[in-house]
């Protein structure tokens, strides 16, 4: 995932008048109902090049976000943080010099000049000085670097490593075979402690110098080229009291083929390794003779950006709060871009999900007041890493207690009507349940997650919610259409990822079919209301790596 980074030069932590602004795009008059012509004329505003992509912490990112704000404020909702829509967010880019940093392995059989963005991507997440190093450290292979003890799986068991390097393999143990057993982890689907952020976690739990994780295609759902973009550009993070020190030293990957080599410059077999690793019992080995040597030159700046955030008062219950969001950041300007279109405007991702959002708002705000109160949010930093969101879920407005659950809407494009709507990670939350009754009302169906491996569950915002232990669920619009059924869904969704996702091409047309995005707002706004009028408490199923978090809280609640 690529990132266009700026100095934060507009910041506000108020709401200033859009006349601020006169550049930007105006407000159009809309309707009460929930209408494809609404959504269209929010999200042509939000795509508007005056946003210049909507790059968080930049004037005219930040601009979009003003923009919002004074969207709330006109259809009558009400600033929900202490009389402001806004909730500041500090943060922190890390870029890394691609030409001054080093990487090598030493072995038995010659050192390894790692060549950055062909062999290895790595960077450090310490913000405290601009240059970080581990010099000659231990390599220990440990699997897939695991603890969960709901599985009785603990990849770090009778090991110290640190100041050591810890190697390890994306996903879950069992992902791969051929028949997965859904009890060991969750089979196909990948659970959190596949996903390479919770690799990154445990590692520096473990106190590892370094973590690298060993990419293969198929297992990481993407290929090489992904990461080595993303490691080669700006790594954002939230501001933190002890400057990310304890994170380990140096984060990254290495190729298969890396990895191949230097496992045999030890004396072993990766492939039998990995087999190893896949069975219960594994024991950590350490590469003998080997060891791992890097540095990171890096600049840094600090930046600052917010979330937007409105509610409507409950009448019976206002503590108690039902959340709908979405993310209003996109990839903002990026110069070196091919061609003479250097804006990434988002159009679809995710100025679809915010005028979805807001559609839901000016739908609720002219209906009689819910009985909880309905909370519209829109996150910041979520192209990188999901920040806004997690500072929210690390700072709430409300105890998370008293958080019903989340709709969280990203990136699901323009369609004609479908028979049925997806969600990732199905199998999750009882947040499918209200999805569920709220479908049958229309005729459709919530279709099971069609490629669970691939970790889809941890990769929006509703994450930094889940890990909370807050129900929240990122539907994705329906791929089965009412002309065409699946062979037409996957021709759009083939043609937006290749033509337009991530790329200067995602941008608003007048031509777009948005009676599916329409009918899926009536579906999320069928959801909400019936939990806004209910004393219900969604929680995470039974063998959710989520569900103990939600009793806990749940079990403090007064």
């Amino acid at each position: 995932m690529a990132r266009f980074i700026a100095p934060a030069l507009f910041c506000a932590a108020i709401l200033l008048p859009v006349a601020a602004y006169a550049a930007y795009p105006g407000h159009a008059t809309t309707s009460p109902e929930i209408t494809a012509a609404d959504i269209s004329s929010r999200d042509k505003a939000l795509a508007d090049d005056a946003f210049e992509g909507r790059g968080p912490g930049t004037r005219n990112g930040e601009a979009a976000s003003q923009w919002i704000a004074e969207e709330l404020k006109r259809i009558g909702i009400k600033p929900a943080n202490h009389g402001s829509y806004f909730q500041e967010v500090p943060a922190v880019s890390i870029t890394m010099n691609q030409k001054t940093s080093k990487a090598s392995f030493q072995t038995a059989k010659g050192a390894i000049a790692l060549k950055l963005g062909t062999d290895i991507a790595y960077f450090s997440p310490h913000f405290d000085k601009p240059d970080a190093a581990v010099t000659n450290s231990p390599i220990v292979f440990v699997g897939y670097g695991v603890v969960a003890p709901e599985y009785h799986w603990n990849d770090y068991a009778g090991l110290d490593v640190k100041g050591k390097t810890v190697v390890v393999l994306v996903n879950d143990p069992g992902n791969e075979d051929k028949s997965p057993d859904p009890k060991f982890f969750k089979g196909k689907a990948m659970t959190y402690y596949g996903r390479w952020t919770y690799k990154y976690e445990e590692a520096a739990r473990q106190g590892a110098a370094a973590v690298i994780i060993v990419h293969e295609t198929k297992p990481a759902a993407y290929g090489w080229p992904v990461v080595r973009d993303s490691w080669g550009a700006a790594n954002m993070f939230l501001e933190a009291p002890d400057q990310n020190k304890s994170q380990s030293v140096i984060q990254g990957w290495i190729t298969h083929e890396t990895a191949i080599d230097l496992f045999h410059r030890a004396g072993q077999d990766y492939y039998a390794l990995k087999a190893a690793a896949n069975k219960p019992g594994f024991k950590a080995v350490p590469l003998a003779g080997e060891s791992f040597t890097a540095d990171a030159h890096s600049s840094i700046t600090h930046m600052k950006t917010r979330n937007v955030i409105g509610i409507i008062p409950g009448t019976l219950h206002p503590d108690d709060v039902f959340l709908y969001s979405a993310h209003w950041d996109h990839e903002g300007i990026k110069v070196d871009a091919p061609g003479s279109d250097k804006i990434y405007n988002g159009a679809v991702d995710n100025g679809m999900g915010c005028s979805q959002v807001l559609e839901l708002a000016e739908k609720f705000i002219h209906e009689a007041p819910q009985q909880r109160s309905v909370v519209f949010a829109f996150w910041t930093l979520e192209e990188q890493g999901l920040l806004g969101s997690q500072y929210f879920a690390e700072n709430p407005l409300w105890p998370r207690n008293h958080i019903v659950g989340v709709i969280n809407l990203d990136g699901a494009g323009p369609e004609p009507r479908a028979h049925n709507m997806i969600a990732s990670g199905t199998g999750q939350s009882e947040m499918e349940d209200v999805l569920k009754a709220a479908l049958k009302t229309q005729g459709r169906i919530l279709s099971p997650d069609p490629e669970p491996e691939k970790g889809g569950f941890f990769r929006s915002d509703h994450f930094s919610l889940a890990r909370m232990g807050i129900p929240a669920i990122s539907p994705d619009g329906g791929d089965d259409l009412l002309v065409g059924g699946k062979a037409a869904g996957k021709k759009l969704s083939d043609d937006y990822v290749e033509h337009r996702y991530h790329q200067p091409g995602d941008e608003w047309r007048a031509d777009w079919d948005l009676t599916g995005p329409a009918e899926d707002v009536q579906t999320y706004y069928i959801a909400g209301k019936a939990l806004a009028n209910s004393d219900r408490w969604p929680n995470y199923l039974p063998g959710s790596e989520f569900r103990a978090l939600r009793d806990k809280d749940m079990a403090a609640k007064k």
